[in-house]
């Protein structure tokens, strides 16, 4: 049979029929071996024969026996084909519904992480007022006169209080955005104002850092459309973690400016210890820190960030990143500008 007469035929649909036939007793393992042989005389003189002609050829069998045997094979791995694909449908079910379950359990692991730590947060509010309460009145010397190291313990403690109240703010906000409860109050803000006032209340930390501290805004923005209170939040993390990661003698820069296309883009940048390339992702995990070991040196929950990307996120913006480990980061974004501004 040469190349011109042959084409896709029941035959090649069999890889196995040479088995099939010794096994069914048609012919033995010597005949077989002998239409093999013949096969490959054939393919090498450029042509191509199949086992079932060469089988006839010899006059080992007949055409009527090789193909029943044909048949029978094809009807074999059909039913083969059906068992298989009735078995890997059931099994796709079966990995489906545990994907179903573990997602479900997963989810509801998520929102008892969320509820737990709303529920914290919020009870730990209460004593906290308490304890600031009374630290002021010790402070203001109240409930009586103190001495310069008195003052000095409670000015500490009032510090130290401080952060704790942010620490529970920044759980309770994330809890909030977890469970798609952020709410944000739009209202044409004005970045100029903002900045300076938070430039101002970070002066003191980047002071004790020994960092300098650059306020870059340009003058007389365009009012952005975004919740002031958030967006505040957020370029305060930002400046925070930029003063925290940068050493003595560095500089952190606070830039804001308009440009083409009505966007003003607000940036964040530092000349502190940088984010490994491939790790910069990872900064955005909540509760997650790059140095998780226990004795890193900056303190934190690793939420900021996270609640970071959260608002930009609410507000319809993007945080880019870059850094370079040693030489310092830029985080920036974009704001749109009011209506009645553009």
């Amino acid at each position: 049979m040469s190349n011109e007469k042959t084409g896709l035929t029941p035959e090649v649909l069999v890889p196995r029929l040479g088995e099939y036939l010794v096994q069914q007793g048609h012919i033995d393992q010597a005949s077989l071996q002998r239409a093999l042989a013949l096969q490959q005389e054939a393919s090498a003189r450029g042509r191509t024969v199949f086992l079932g002609q060469a089988l006839l050829d010899l006059g080992l069998l007949d055409r009527a026996t090789v193909d029943q045997a044909i048949t029978e094979q094809i009807i074999q791995l059909r039913n083969a084909l059906e068992n298989a694909n009735h078995s890997l449908e059931k099994r796709v079910q079966e990995r489906t519904a545990d994907l179903q379950e573990a997602l479900r359990k997963l989810s509801e692991l998520s929102q008892l992480k969320s509820n737990f730590i709303a529920n914290i947060s919020h009870e730990l509010r209460t004593p906290l007022t308490h304890i600031k309460g009374y630290l002021e009145l010790l402070v203001t010397e109240t409930l009586g006169l103190l001495t310069d190291e008195q003052r000095h313990a409670l000015e500490v403690s009032q510090r130290s209080a401080g952060r704790l109240e942010n620490l529970i703010n920044n759980l309770i906000l994330f809890s909030l955005a977890s469970r798609g409860k952020m709410s944000l109050h739009l209202a044409p803000v004005d970045l100029s104002r903002i900045a300076g006032e938070i430039v101002g209340y970070s002066r003191s930390k980047a002071a004790d850092k020994h960092v300098e501290l650059v306020n870059a805004v340009q003058p007389s923005l365009p009012p952005v459309n975004a919740d002031a209170q958030m967006i505040s939040w957020v370029i305060m993390q930002l400046l925070d973690n930029a003063i925290k990661f940068t050493q003595s003698g560095g500089r952190v820069t606070l830039s804001i400016e308009a440009e083409a296309g009505s966007i003003v883009q607000v940036t964040v940048s530092d000349t502190g210890i940088g984010i490994p390339r491939g790790r910069i992702d990872e900064i955005f995990e909540p509760f997650h820190q790059l140095d998780g070991s226990s004795t890193r040196q900056q303190g934190g929950t690793g939420l900021g960030l996270s609640l970071v990307r959260e608002i930009l996120d609410a507000h319809g913006s993007v945080i880019e990143v870059q850094s370079e480990v040693g030489k310092g980061s830029r985080f920036r974004f974009p704001l749109i500008p009011t209506d009645e501004s553009m």
